[in-house]
């Protein structure tokens, strides 16, 4: 067995705020860096250098600076340069390692322009990934691991295995594979092989392809030497032909490398007691007056009825069926019958967009639709809400139930992913128990949600009751200290089969 002595640890990722966000990716990457960082570990960040994104919220941002450093990449023939520039994580030790490529990476948005995947994606991650490899290589990094981040990042594990694996400065360097989302895949044309700079042996159905295409989520799977997804419940779901998305097999076929780890949640950003945007600060300890203060504060903001008797049920996502959103509008006049409020804060399907406004418009002293997206009133809305809704149709950990636990905002969520993981639903027995802290439904159905919904409408009506169960959430422990700890055991586990197919390779 491996020590637990201090590690070097390289993290990619295509986004990590603030530099960059698109979802809980961005998050997760830069928790888990200061994380890993408070525990003691050398830990790196290396993300793509969106300057034209960097520029516009240059204010907001640590000081970036250029380390010098040039090279060189042959892409389908053509040499292609990139550069690093580097600045350090606010209050940690963390290295982020920004990778420069003005034509790939110098764009106004991530991954797309008008609904559609830039054309190039593929060259873009993959020139990404390999930049990753080459910047470890000139900085001599010598990394334990190389934590690897959906997609954009499947090419690494890949790369070590084949290339890299007895080079100068990789001896000891393992691969991890996060899966975030197995709804994102990275499926690319056939043809694009060669933009991954492995030979065409690799091209088959037990590596990197899938369907007669690249698939560089596969490719990271196949050759990654553990993988991670980011709750228990999802890794079990994942090995399904239900949860897989025609990864199931390859998955399976690697259960004993998969481990579920719960996001947590930067308690920095995310605390009632501190948190800049709230009207009034609160704990679990002493969550009135201002709870009701925030509740009566997002009223007034959003244009509803001030009233601290009506229960208020907050909603920030993106507006999309798999967050459960054709499921609501098949029930939200049945529910609208009841004595409730709604705010609906997101962006996405414009159909949806277009709905939920309808929706507003109609029941104006019922409902608040915000299209759009702002941080501050997204913090507001999970503080001064009294529940959150999320029956999505899938969520392979979700974050917002996580923050209304803290911030005493009872979670209304269906049983899959990280939301089965992370609430207990209110039923008598875990009442009586004192260990109910939300409401949980099993089946995807307008009726399943409904009756959840109207359930804890009727708790709202007991203010004991609802308090108990309010004070269980917020006691709770949602840093990323105890997820930090699992990912380090798991990387130990990566660095034992690392060591052991290196002797398997000695052998044969």
């Amino acid at each position: 067995m491996f020590s637990m002595d201090k590690l070097r640890i390289v993290l990619a990722a295509s986004e990590a705020v603030p530099f960059s966000k698109t979802g809980g990716l961005a998050d997760v990457s830069t928790a888990l860096c200061k994380a890993l960082d408070a525990s003691g570990h050398d830990v790196t960040l290396v993300i793509p250098d969106y300057r034209l994104l960097r520029f516009a919220k240059q204010d907001q941002l640590p000081e970036v600076t250029d380390t010098g450093l040039r090279f060189t990449l042959s892409v389908n023939g053509e040499s292609v340069r990139g550069g690093v520039n580097w600045t350090l994580l606010p209050g940690t030790g963390v290295k982020v390692l920004l990778v420069t490529q003005p034509e790939y990476f110098d764009r106004p948005q991530l991954y797309m322009e008008q609904g559609q995947g830039f054309p190039d994606n593929c060259e873009r991650y993959c020139f990404f990934s390999r930049a990753v490899l080459e910047v470890c290589k000139q900085m001599l990094l010598r990394p334990d691991v190389i934590h690897c981040n959906d997609w954009q990042t499947g090419l690494i594990p890949a790369l070590l295995h084949a290339q890299h694996a007895t080079r100068p400065g990789f001896e000891n360097a393992a691969s991890v594979m996060t899966l975030h989302n197995m709804a994102y895949q990275g499926n690319f044309w056939h043809f694009d092989m060669p933009l991954t700079g492995m030979d065409w042996k690799f091209f088959n159905m037990y590596q990197m392809e899938m369907w007669g295409g690249l698939n560089l989520l596969k490719t990271g799977i196949a050759f990654a030497d553990q993988i991670t997804t980011v709750s228990p419940t999802y890794a079990s779901e994942i090995c399904t032909p239900e949860g897989g998305e025609g990864l199931d097999g390859l998955l399976s076929s690697r259960r004993g490398d998969l481990t579920g780890i719960l996001n947590g949640i930067d308690t920095d950003d995310w605390n009632p007691a501190t948190d800049r945007h709230l009207p009034a600060n609160y704990s679990v300890q002493a969550p009135q007056p201002g709870k009701a203060a925030c509740k009566a504060h997002l009223q007034q903001r959003v244009g509803l009825p001030v009233s601290n008797d009506v229960p208020l049920i907050g909603m920030v996502s993106r507006f999309s069926d798999q967050k459960g959103f054709d499921i609501l509008a098949d029930c939200a006049h049945r529910l609208l019958q009841r004595n409730v409020q709604f705010c609906f804060l997101g962006t996405g399907d414009p159909r949806l967009e277009g709905y939920l406004s309808e929706l507003a418009e109609q029941f104006q002293s019922q409902v608040a639709t915000i299209v759009g997206f702002d941080e501050s009133l997204a913090h507001q809305i999970e503080a001064g809400s009294d529940a959150f809704l999320m029956p999505s149709r899938f969520e392979p950990c979700g974050l917002n139930q996580m923050y209304s636990l803290m911030y005493g905002t009872l979670p209304i969520v269906r049983k899959v992913g990280g939301l089965a993981d992370s609430v207990t639903d209110s039923n008598p027995e875990t009442l009586q128990a004192g260990t109910a802290t939300g409401f949980v439904f099993n089946n995807y159905s307008s009726a399943d949600l409904a009756d959840t919904v109207e359930r804890a409408i009727d708790l709202f009506g007991q203010p004991d009751v609802w308090k108990q169960v309010m004070t269980t959430g917020m006691s709770q422990d949602w840093s990323w200290t105890n997820s930090a700890r699992h990912y380090v055991e798991t990387y130990q586990k990566a660095k034992e089969r690392r060591h052991d197919r290196h002797l398997e390779g000695r052998a044969s």
